[in-house]
């Protein structure tokens, strides 16, 4: 199908717009960026802001260098069990890529081994690596799921997602207390007595009443 006019036209503006942009370097494309907002990049305070953002943008997109296949397979252990296996209340910061603004919350994922159990600490590193992209919440929870189902083949998976925009709170409709809750249910936790369960266990408090 053919895109859209409008559409094929801003990617072809795109496309020569960046063309001329290809020997600027990051720093200079920030700088380039205060001085649009209006400011001024060689004041005292923002001489060394380039070379930050650069640095923290760097850190906050390290998930497109990381392979969640390889982190998985690194820490996967035969076990004859088959029971529901939950690391739930993952801390997850992410930048929304529609406004590079971020959102935060909890990560709960859960899953059903069948012959092969995946070393706790990975499954909050997989989180960690999806997040660590321009992302939107909905495919962020359906990755970490997709990863776990490719990596080891469980009886089923669950993810769900709790998080908080900033771009819904410090722009646009600015409602300070919303929050977002999305989930990725595969195998048998599209049942409903596994997925009750799932999330039954993800509202119960921890041993310290947290």
């Amino acid at each position: 199908m053919a895109q859209p006019i409008a559409v094929s036209t801003a990617i072809h503006r795109a496309a020569e717009f960046d063309e001329g942009l290809s020997d600027v370097s990051t720093q200079g494309l920030y700088r380039e960026l205060l001085s649009r907002l209006g400011d001024d990049p060689t004041r005292q305070g923002l001489l060394a802001t380039p070379a930050r953002v650069e640095k923290s943008m760097a850190f906050l997109t390290k998930g497109y260098d990381e392979d969640p296949t390889r982190i998985l397979r690194g820490a996967l252990f035969d076990e004859d069990y088959d029971e529901m296996v939950i690391v739930k209340d993952i801390e997850t910061f992410s930048l929304c890529e529609h406004h590079l603004l971020p959102f935060f919350g909890k990560v709960h994922v859960a899953y059903i081994p069948k012959g092969k159990v995946i070393g706790l600490s990975k499954i909050p590193r997989l989180v960690e690596v999806f997040s660590r992209r321009l992302q939107i919440q909905e495919r962020l929870t359906r990755q970490i799921a997709d990863a776990i189902q490719h990596a080891i083949q469980p009886q089923g998976v669950g993810v769900v997602i709790e998080a908080r925009h900033l771009c819904m709170m410090m722009r646009g409709i600015e409602k300070q207390h919303s929050s977002t809750v999305t989930s990725a249910m595969l195998g048998c936790f599209r049942q409903k007595e596994t997925r009750l369960e799932f999330l039954s266990l993800v509202r119960q408090q921890g041993p310290g009443g947290q």
